[in-house]
């Protein structure tokens, strides 16, 4: 590699030490309560506030047309709250704004709106089947944005793809991942597995050094040899890291199973879409002598970047606040 190459790459590498953050992914979720008082008529408040400025700085509603909005008060008539309601702002400062209805009746129904989807449609009542694919739509969407923009996850796959290639065995390593993350998401959101997100985003970054290093290794090691085991050992620490933007999300406890399964398609349809993207980088009608040289530059400044992190991330456990 020539040195004026060499040069390029480090400022490359460095360039991306700058813009990274330790921590690679963050999400939020508003949620609003709107309870009926009597037949038509309800009171509404945003349940949480953030940096000690309100949220409705950040996000307005926009009522249904039948409804004739007052100070936190909504008055729908006879009709009851049937039509479109919107939001301004979500998917800016929040990724999502989640809207419960409690019912006069005790029920209660969630709706999620998000960047991709501001409004969803109110049918006047309660109505399960509804509600269920649009929290299904709204965290299929949040999880393919969770993963695309958690730059963490996706250069883990990047170190993947690196030390296993377009071969058969790659579909056993992506799957044994996907496994993994699966099982350590869902056993976190039910409760059964409780875990500080400190040294787990340490350990997902580490993750990444490790398989960028072994992915430069020219002998054969345990991660080449059996890249599955690697995969699927790291995947359930990856697992836990997703848990935790899931939380901080929120989950509508009353479609916890729809919204976990939901997420987690999204993660996946995310993962595979990065993958098909390297593909197509890699089967590009590029001169195969530069992308042999661009490997070993690639596989440094993500090893780099992720050494970056791990700094970072264990600083942040040893020296709190």
């Amino acid at each position: 590699m020539s040195r004026a190459l060499r040069c390029f790459w480090l400022i490359v590498a460095a360039f991306a030490l700058l813009i990274a953050p330790a921590g690679a992914h963050e999400m939020s979720m508003a949620e609003m309560e709107l309870r009926e008082t009597s037949t038509g008529e309800f009171f509404w408040q945003w349940s949480a506030f953030s940096d000690k400025r309100p949220i409705g700085n950040d996000l307005v509603p926009h009522w249904p047309e039948s409804c004739q909005a007052g100070p936190n008060t909504l008055h729908c008539g006879s009709a009851g709250l049937k039509g479109t309601l919107g939001m301004d702002g979500v998917g800016k400062r929040y990724s999502a704004a989640l809207v419960k209805v409690i019912w006069l009746d005790g029920e209660s129904h969630v709706y999620t709106l998000t960047g991709a989807q501001p409004s969803v449609e109110l049918y006047g009542a309660r109505d399960d089947r509804r509600g269920s694919s649009e929290i299904f739509r709204a965290y299929t969407v949040l999880g393919v944005q969770h993963i695309l923009s958690g730059l963490d996850h996706l250069l883990f796959v990047i170190g993947l793809l690196f030390l296993v290639g377009f071969r058969r065995r790659l579909i056993g390593t992506i799957t044994a991942f996907t496994l993994a993350h699966s099982l350590t998401l869902a056993c976190s959101v039910f409760g059964w597995i409780s875990l500080r997100s400190a040294p787990v985003e340490a350990s997902i970054a580490m993750s990444i050094v490790l398989v960028a290093s072994e992915a430069l290794r020219e002998k054969a090691s345990l991660a080449r040899r059996v890249p599955a085991l690697v995969s699927f050992l790291f995947g359930l620490v990856h697992g836990l890291g997703f848990a935790g933007a899931l939380r901080s999300i929120g989950l509508p406890q009353s479609h916890l199973p729809l919204a976990l399964l939901s997420f987690n398609a999204g993660v996946e349809i995310g993962q595979l879409l990065m993958v098909v993207l390297a593909y197509v980088v890699v089967r590009a009608p590029l001169p195969r002598p530069y992308l042999a040289r661009a490997r070993r530059p690639a596989l440094y400044a993500v090893g780099a970047v992720a050494a970056y992190w791990s700094w970072l991330r264990i600083a942040a456990i040893a020296l709190p606040g």
